[in-house]
């Protein structure tokens, strides 16, 4: 049983859903990235998304566009992510880690390379934003076959004739992109989420995280109701953005990860 499946069982367990956390590696540079990380378990992170920087994010909004920006400008590539990951490794073996991004620095490190380099440094999951099912033989199927779970994203667009073809070769959990734009960008309506997440369920067993717009922990615990998973990032980035010297970005990322987590707990 994969990392992923294990904890989704685990809170369904205890009747709860399971905080999301997205952060970029390397933002604003690696130590404190490093340091961001290995904190964030005990912060109540219950699945971790690391982005793997890159220069043309489309999907992000500016929030997570110009933490690409700091990282890739401080060194970080794909072997320092990767690093990053085994570092976190050496001390925290429950939490799942999913590596977020574009299929464009994969292909230059090499899809071979690159699946063997993540599954020995402790990676559970993949979401590759840019890589549609119809390119499944690229990266999803050498991954899957390595025992990394290939995670896919759908949108409000996402009809019941594409849906099942998303979903078809889907694992880990399903993220529910919740509004037709970039990241940090708006919010849709609990009516809005309630219907997708019923919709989503008729179709597949696997868990439904949520995210895009999600801020604050009584927006979280909403969510939480609903949902499988709630995904913050935009609102955690925001915090190394603004900070002014490293231990505040430190602690304000996982002083926010704390209060999300408490709202997603006492949500049900």
């Amino acid at each position: 049983m994969s990392r992923l499946q294990s904890r989704f069982d685990e809170l369904k367990q205890q009747n709860r859903a399971a905080l999301v956390t997205f952060i970029t590696a390397g933002d604003p540079h690696y130590d404190t990235s490093l340091s961001i990380l290995k904190g964030l378990p005990a912060a109540g992170a219950d699945v971790i998304e690391l982005g793997m920087p890159f220069t043309d994010p489309m999907a992000d909004g500016p929030a997570i566009q110009l933490a690409n920006i700091r990282a890739l400008s401080n060194g970080q590539n794909m072997l320092k992510t990767l690093q990053m990951v085994r570092e976190f490794r050496q001390h925290e073996q429950a939490t799942p880690i999913v590596l977020m991004g574009y299929f464009n620095p994969i292909h230059r490190y090499g899809v071979a390379r690159f699946v063997a380099d993540a599954k020995a440094a402790g990676v559970d999951g993949l979401i590759v934003v840019d890589l549609p099912p119809e390119h499944n033989a690229d990266l999803c199927e050498p991954a899957q076959a390595a025992g990394i779970d290939f995670i896919r994203l759908t949108t409000p667009t996402t009809d019941d004739v594409r849906l099942p073809k998303v979903l078809a070769n889907s694992s880990g959990f399903v993220y529910y992109v919740s509004v037709a734009g970039v990241t940090g960008s708006g919010s849709a309506t609990l009516e809005h989420v309630e219907q997708a997440v019923a919709r989503l369920r008729r179709h597949t067993e696997l868990p439904v995280s949520i995210g895009f717009g999600i801020r604050t922990p009584e927006h979280a615990a909403t969510i939480a109701r609903l949902a499988d998973g709630v995904v913050v990032g935009s609102a955690l980035i925001d915090h190394i953005a603004k900070a002014e010297n490293d231990r505040q970005a430190i602690d304000g990322v996982l002083g926010l990860c704390a209060a999300l987590a408490e709202g997603v707990r006492n949500a049900r």
